[in-house]
């Protein structure tokens, strides 16, 4: 298998990668250049043994180790997902986005920045902590049982936000959001009066731009194939760092024109 064959497929996510991790396109192209031309010369260099993908992320941080490169803390990290990407500190920036943009499970991007599982997870969980103490945004609850509901804003609240309300119902989770507008969603697909909470979110979708992260019993409901699904779907029973991954990463990553929780 050639060259272009076996990493080409690959080549627009390694670009957007390197984009997003020194913060701008010229920058970020000119590392895939280096990168491409030290493949060219010696492809021998690239790991057999690794998945191509997995690999030639692998030899891009190798090429991105051995030129030098340098990123650092900007001194303000602003709004926009770009800006606030260059306030984390380098190693951490390349953990969190292997996992979160790219997609790597844990143990797949400690292969490729060369570290243990733990090194990752420790260096995940700070760039959350980082990010999260950043966007602080109000918080909408569309749930019917009242333990869960209660966890989920002892949570939210533990992670700085505003907890806007609980809905119940369709009905109850549209007039909230109107009457208060969230910056986040956390919604169940099974509401108390039979409703539907996927109903009242498209409903909420069609006047506020916001993110909306599923937690259901029903995920089987979401994840058919047959339309659009959810970028954030969470199973119950839920494990507390799962939801709080997926706030980071749904705040992270959504335009930042959001209402901010009150001081």
């Amino acid at each position: 298998m050639s060259l272009v064959e076996q990493f080409g497929p690959h080549l627009p996510y390694l670009r957007r990668y390197a984009r997003a991790l020194t913060g701008s396109q010229e920058s970020g192209d000119s590392y895939i250049r280096a990168s491409l031309t030290a493949l060219a010369e010696d492809p021998s260099q690239v790991s057999k043994e690794l998945p191509p993908r997995q690999a030639l992320y692998r030899f891009f941080h190798v090429i991105w180790g051995s030129t030098g490169a340098r990123l650092e803390r900007a001194d303000d990290a602003g709004s926009s997902p770009e800006k606030r990407l260059q306030a984390l500190a380098p190693v951490e920036r390349q953990a969190f986005l292997l996992t979160a943009l790219e997609g790597f499970q844990v143990s797949e991007a400690a292969t490729i920045l060369g570290k243990t599982v733990q090194q990752v997870e420790e260096l995940i969980s700070k760039a959350h902590a980082d990010i999260e103490a950043t966007l602080s945004t109000k918080v909408l609850i569309i749930e019917d049982e009242p333990v869960i509901a209660a966890d989920l804003e002892s949570l939210v609240e533990e992670l700085g936000h505003d907890v806007t309300g609980n809905a119940t119902t369709h009905t109850e989770a549209v007039a909230m959001a109107r009457a208060n507008p969230p910056g986040l969603i956390l919604c169940d697909i099974q509401l108390a009066d039979n409703s539907s909470g996927i109903d009242a979110a498209h409903e909420i979708l069609e006047e506020l731009d916001v993110p909306i992260i599923f937690i259901t019993a029903f995920p089987e409901r979401l994840l058919t194939g047959e339309r659009p699904e959810p970028t954030y779907l969470i199973p119950k029973p839920f494990q507390e760092n799962t939801v709080k991954a997926a706030i980071g990463q749904a705040l992270f990553f959504h335009p930042s024109d959001r209402p901010v929780a009150a001081e």
